[in-house]
Order: C-alpha cells, then structure tokens, then sequence
C-alpha cells in the first residue's frame, strides 16, 4: 500500500493548512495474487486473528470425512480483524439488499458459543 499526503508543502506556518491535508490511498495490485477458497475457518489469540482458507473438493454429500486442501492463511492484528469484519459486514449487507438473503444450511451455521484458540 502507498499512501501520500496532498496539500503538504513542507514551507511556512506548520499550521497553515492542516484542515486540507487529505490522506490518499493508492492500491497497488500489480504483485497481487488471485486466491478461490469455499472453506474458511478463523481462530485467535491474543495478539492476532488468523483466517485459514481452502477449497473442499468433496462432491459426495453421503461421505462422512471431508478432506479440506487449505492453501492460504492470512494473521491480522486485532484492529485490522475488526476493520475487516465491519467492512465484510458492510458489503453483505449491500449484497443480500441487492440480491436477497444468502441463505445458510443450517448445518454450516456456526454457534455464537463456539470458541476458538
């Protein structure tokens, strides 16, 4: 990520100006790689938030043990856990007011008392 300052000129008053000082970002997605995952799962510690992503490739609903391949895994600080979890509840939001409830099987609801490591 890059970000920059407008309005800085470095020159006169050190307050002049600081109501116009905006802070941009601009998204550099040019080493950015392209993951698909159907299977996540999240756990925490103290310190960090860990999200594991995966693919289940099992098409046989009668099969009673899943093999899950995970290829990603992504550790956020507890800030960053937070801003991603508004901004992911944001935009379901906007999708099921554009498209309609996504409706959850009941056996991939997960109980609020499940706790996590």
């Amino acid at each position: 990520m890059v970000q920059k300052k407008d309005g800085d000129t470095g020159k006169g008053n050190p307050t002049a100006g600081v109501d116009e000082k905006k802070t941009t970002i601009k998204w550099d997605v040019a080493g950015m790689q392209t993951s698909y995952a159907n299977v996540c799962n999240v756990s925490s510690t103290r310190e960090e938030f860990t999200i594991l992503f995966g693919i289940n490739k099992t098409w046989n609903p009668e099969q009673r043990e899943l093999t899950v391949d995970m290829s990603d895994r992504i550790i956020l600080n507890p800030f960053a856990a937070k801003r991603m979890a508004m901004l992911l509840s944001n935009v379901i939001r906007q999708y099921e007011d554009r498209y309609g409830e996504i409706a959850l099987d009941p056996a991939e609801k997960i109980p609020e008392t499940q706790g996590n490591a």
